[in-house]
């Protein structure tokens, strides 16, 4: 039962976690208990889909219930606008709102868009504040640090200098969120007046590269299980995921990983294998931060009325294809782990088939809570399925890519050809369809090949069903007034 009428909300977001780092999703060797007891009683989504495999167009989609072409954000280092509302400005007034950690959409170091309570994790001026004052804040972690006796550099992102610092597990960010987000939880218990509800926005930057922390060897890199796709190229792909195979399989790191002094020997297996140990051991800093604000939860007596939400803004390839980081349509950088906890509806493990995309949250959240879903949302509500009333049979979910104005990504080949718009669908039969005008376009049927190693989009066999798929892909952009260029199939 709901203790009152207004239930609190837990969301738990990291930063680049792919789906299979969990044992929720079949990892049965990764040390994540506080994670996998949320998930024995949790709806576990078999499928969950980000918008955008990049940082601030998905965690902009998580927190409108929009798509990166009507945000506006279809990159990183643009600023959410005042007109685009967030779950904050849309939830009822009731609510104490607060946001700890990764922010990403601009006036980082500021509360706005609807959240009181704000803790920010970084420094770096990626955007211009909106506030010529705001020029010279620095962000709270920072402070902590220097509170706890160490000196980070200023103007530079934490990827940019952590790397080097060799920051102890209880100074990391990870640490300082699980610190704060335990003090938000243990306040509201502690107050001597009624509180009103609160939805909190924990927001882990790990595991994020660097590709290094105080984990580092937590697992063995020579037993570390690998799936197929590991360190191979894509021959059947697309043009620009064979570029960025070539780029790392000849021992290439991300250039801004370099800059931040990440370095890893990646010319032979055995330095993929500990690169990729290192960033699984970064998941493991994360559960344990986790723990601690589930503890904090559970000690203040709002667990059974309090919404939790864990789930990441994009994944991470770790070698898979031959590619680091995200920004391409593969599993690894569009499936993420979702899970749901709502008290009054299941204390047991419950898994949802079909796929959703993570634009559904807001509406689903607002709905959970009895509150309006306004008209401009393009996320569905989640809550008829996990109340059983509905299920995902024919759910179609949609995918982009809008890499213009991206970084630089190593050569010029390959930022000519991540700048390319893309557009996919997962269909409800579990097929992928990949459509770019100016690349080699791809299609994988993820039941028979869950790893995309066949691309079969130049099979005759299959010209209907891709034309089937194209012309759901196109009446979706029509629906959202998308106009990026396909393709003709």
């Amino acid at each position: 039962m709901v203790t009152n009428n207004q239930p609190n909300i837990l969301f738990i977001l990291t930063d680049q976690q792919r789906q299979d780092s969990l044992a929720a999703y079949g990892n049965d060797w990764i040390e994540t208990p506080n994670l996998n007891a949320l998930a024995e009683r949790s709806f576990v989504f078999e499928n969950a889909y980000v918008s955008q495999p990049v940082c601030t167009p998905s965690r902009a989609s998580i927190l409108t219930g929009q798509y990166p072409q009507t945000t506006g954000l279809i990159r990183n280092g643009i600023t959410l606008g005042p007109d685009t509302h967030t779950i904050a400005e849309m939830i009822s007034d009731t609510y104490l709102c607060g946001y700890y950690g990764k922010w990403h959409l601009g006036d980082d170091l500021v509360p706005q868009h609807g959240f009181e309570e704000w803790r920010s994790i970084e420094d770096w001026r990626e955007t211009i504040p909106s506030n010529e004052e705001d020029r010279f804040l620095e962000c709270d972690y920072d402070r902590w640090l220097r509170r706890n006796g160490f000196n980070p550099p200023t103007g530079i992102s934490y990827e940019g200098w952590a790397a080097n610092a060799n920051l102890p597990e209880e100074l990391t960010q990870a640490s300082y969120l699980g610190n704060e987000a335990s003090r938000f939880i243990r306040d509201r218990h502690n107050s001597q007046h009624t509180d009103p509800p609160y939805m909190l926005f924990t927001c882990f930057f790990e595991p994020h590269p660097p590709y290094t922390g105080p984990l580092n060897d937590l697992y063995n890199p020579n037993t570390l299980p690998v799936g197929p796709a590991f360190l191979k190229r894509p021959e059947s792909g697309a043009l620009v995921n064979r570029l960025r195979a070539d780029y790392y399989l000849s021992g290439n790191l991300n250039p801004l990983g370099v800059e931040g002094g990440d370095f890893h020997d990646i010319t032979n297996e055995d330095g993929w294998r500990k690169l990729r140990a290192q960033y699984f051991a970064n998941v493991t800093l994360v559960d344990r931060n986790v723990g601690r604000i589930l503890q904090a939860l559970e000690e203040s007596g709002e667990a059974e009325n309090t919404i939790i939400v864990f789930t990441s803004e994009h994944g991470e390839m770790a070698g898979d294809h031959g590619i680091l980081e995200k920004r391409t349509l593969y599993e690894e950088a569009t499936r993420v782990p979702l899970l749901i906890h709502v008290p009054w509806i299941s204390h047991n493990q419950k898994r949802i088939e079909g796929s959703i995309s993570l634009v559904d949250l807001v509406p689903t959240l607002l709905d959970l809570v009895g509150d309006p879903i306004p008209g401009h949302i393009e996320g569905k509500s989640l809550a008829p399925v996990l109340k059983g009333e509905k299920r995902l049979n024919n759910n179609d979910v949609f995918l982009q890519w809008n890499g213009y104005g991206d970084r630089n990504l190593g050569t010029a080949a390959i930022n000519r050809m991540v700048a390319m718009p893309w557009r996919s669908v997962v269909t409800s039969d579990r097929w992928k369809l990949n459509l770019c005008s100016t690349d080699q376009s791809e299609l994988y049927n993820l039941s028979a090949d869950p790893h995309e190693m066949t691309n079969l989009y130049n099979n005759p066999a299959h010209r209907e069903r891709i034309h089937d798929m194209a012309a759901r892909i196109r009446a979706w952009m029509d629906q959202m007034g998308d106009s990026a260029p396909l393709p003709s199939v």
